[in-house]
């Protein structure tokens, strides 16, 4: 009898051996493009290896020779769209300027892929996939250039502003996507319910009032409210980096 193999100690596609493939047909990337593919248009809910394996004309067994879970297929599909996140480098860059364009590059990646906010932290140890580490390294030596005496506790803090911020604007446009309405269309017939819940509270009255008499680009808006808390973080960092605490 053939020996079984020892079992992972660590549940992860990065941590085990890949396997070489028993159909050349069928490529570990094929598959994942598939799958980021049927998360883009169909959500989390929708994706199965059973489905999977029918849109690639493959049996789910031929996929586990690829890749043994779905919760390692979504540690695969989250690590590939992590190619899109851009980082500035070059020599001596404004890290103010270099954090902004990351934060909103990871931003408007999460937005193309808004299954990939709701999984970031459930899809296993997606932090050790090469496209993300290789985010992380660039954000790594952009903060340690500047000057940061702790950059991973910087890294945190704008990462964790990023994809709060990003996960709320996902699945609101996850909402509005399912209505079969435009961002607009949805937003104003939406208001008269809103100006209804907000009253008796006059502060939420009184901006509801104010968003109706004026017509407004949601996406605008959605836009300002995600710089302005942006610029609030890297003010933070900023005078962070200006008035360093004493080593411990």
């Amino acid at each position: 009898m053939a020996a079984r193999s020892a079992p992972n100690p660590i549940p992860s596609v990065w941590t085990r051996q890949r396997r070489e493939p028993g159909q050349p047909a069928l490529s570990r990337e094929a598959i994942v493009r598939e799958a980021v593919a049927m998360l883009d248009a169909e959500g989390v809910e929708a994706l199965s290896m059973r489905k999977l394996g029918a849109r690639l004309n493959a049996g789910a067994t031929s996929l586990y020779r690829h890749v043994a879970t779905k919760d390692e297929l979504m540690e695969l599909a989250v690590d590939e769209v992590a190619a899109e996140v851009q980082v500035p480098d070059g020599p001596d860059p404004d890290w103010r300027a270099a954090a902004t364009e990351a934060a909103q590059s990871f931003r408007a990646t999460v937005l193309r892929h808004p299954w990939m906010s709701s999984v970031m932290g459930q899809a296993g140890l997606v932090y050790l996939g090469p496209n993300l580490m290789s985010f992380s390294e660039r954000l790594a030596a952009l903060f340690t250039g500047a000057g940061f005496r702790e950059p991973d506790q910087a890294i945190s803090t704008l990462l964790a502003y990023v994809l709060g911020m990003s996960t709320t604007e996902a699945a609101w446009l996850t909402t509005v996507a399912r209505s079969g309405r435009s961002e607009t269309e949805f937003v104003t017939l939406l208001m008269p319910a809103a100006r209804q819940a907000a009253a008796g509270h006059d502060h939420l009255a009184a901006a509801y009032t104010e968003a109706g008499t004026a017509p407004r680009d949601p996406a605008r808006d959605r836009d300002a409210k995600f710089g302005y808390g942006l610029d609030v973080v890297l003010d933070g960092l900023a005078a962070r980096l200006g008035h360093r605490p004493p080593e411990r």
